[in-house]
């Protein structure tokens, strides 16, 4: 019996594994009186490739402090996505600033059909086969979170509501005059 509750124990306390990827690093300056003073803003995205996905963003006087500043800050903004057999439930659209991000579930197989930011974040999220399209602004920033808030809206597909009524024919009349 003390085996079978250590069994028990060690796979409740099955740690995750996280993925990080640095998707940007851009060079940043403040303008003070004696010139500029320049620091480092870090985009890291999140992942355990398991259906949790997360973004964050952190400046750092070296590029070092604001990766590692960025990272926890992904970790913090967790979110879980809904996943259907490698793909996503529904189709999808989410905007944020300028970045609109259009997702489709794709059939097993197909593969993960998306560029850049979007493929990053999707590839962490473990899904396999969808198909993306970046409308608007190329901004990673604004295209990660569109992407991000996407992804967020996604309804399991046990969870739709569905109404039988759409799908019975209504009887009319024939011949009949109004």
């Amino acid at each position: 019996m003390v085996s079978n509750l250590k069994e028990n124990q060690s796979d409740i306390t099955e740690e995750i594994i996280w993925q990080e990827r640095t998707l940007d690093i851009d060079r940043i300056a403040r303008v003070v009186k004696g010139g500029r003073r320049f620091r480092f803003r870090a985009l890291v995205v999140v992942g355990d490739s398991r259906g949790q996905v997360g973004i964050g963003i952190a400046k750092g006087a070296d590029v070092t402090a604001a990766i590692t500043k960025a990272s926890a800050t992904a970790k913090k903004n967790i979110i879980t996505v809904a996943i259907q057999n490698e793909t996503i439930p529904h189709e999808i659209q989410s905007k944020k600033g300028g970045a609109v991000i259009l997702l489709k579930p794709a059939p097993s197989g197909r593969g993960l059909i998306a560029g850049g930011v979007v493929r990053s974040i999707l590839e962490l999220a473990g899904i396999n086969n969808i198909v993306s399209k970046s409308l608007g602004s190329s901004n990673k920033i604004n295209m990660s979170y569109a992407t991000l808030k996407a992804l967020t809206q996604l309804v399991p597909k046990d969870q739709w509501l569905v109404n039988d009524q759409l799908h019975v024919k209504k009887k009319t009349s024939v011949g009949a005059k109004k």
